[in-house]
């Protein structure tokens, strides 16, 4: 689990560095702990992963950084936040609680270590980061208009990563000048 941890690490490091000056500071991480062993998604859900995963995370995004963790298709896509975080969004809180086979190993450890945990359907295109840990799809909750992080560390066991970013939308014509 040692190279999980690490390799997770680095990758957190790396999205937290190129996201630094961007707007917002609520992210999103999808992961499928199956398909970081190699597995199709859903197929062999790990709590040893995840807690590998989650103590890197926790250690890089010690910033004040709002997450939500998108829980797997048997729970629609919903996510794991705090109850604080769903009402400062206007979030719509579900019944449903995520365990290991449905919701996944990630979402659940997220559920179990936060303060005062809520699934929301949805965060209404409110994340400025985002981390796709394994092809989990999570674009459909950030915020327009998300540009690829380009990554140098583009793997985390056998799962590719993908980041995206959101920035301020362009405007105007050819005389418009852009501060970023």
């Amino acid at each position: 689990m040692m190279d999980i941890y690490e390799q997770a690490k680095e990758v957190f490091q790396e999205v937290k560095d190129k996201s630094a000056s961007r707007i917002g500071n609520l992210m999103v991480i999808g992961c499928s702990t199956s398909t970081l062993q190699g597995d199709k998604p859903g197929t062999n859900s790990s709590e040893e992963i995840a807690d590998s995963l989650y103590k890197a995370l926790e250690e890089v995004f010690d910033d004040g950084t709002e997450i939500a963790v998108q829980c797997c298709e048997h729970l629609n896509r919903a996510l794991v936040v705090e109850r604080a975080v769903a009402k400062e969004y206007g979030l719509t809180i579900v019944n449903a609680v995520p365990h290991r086979k449905a919701g996944g190993a990630f979402a659940t450890k997220h559920y179990h270590s936060l303060k005062d945990p809520v699934v929301v359907e949805e965060l209404a295109h409110s994340a400025a980061i985002g981390i796709d840990i394994g092809g989990v799809m999570i674009g459909m909750h950030m915020k327009p208009v998300v540009v690829p992080a380009k990554l140098d560390h583009k793997m985390i066991g056998e799962a590719i990563v993908i980041a995206g970013i959101s920035r301020y939308k362009y405007i105007g014509g050819e005389r418009t000048r852009y501060d970023v």
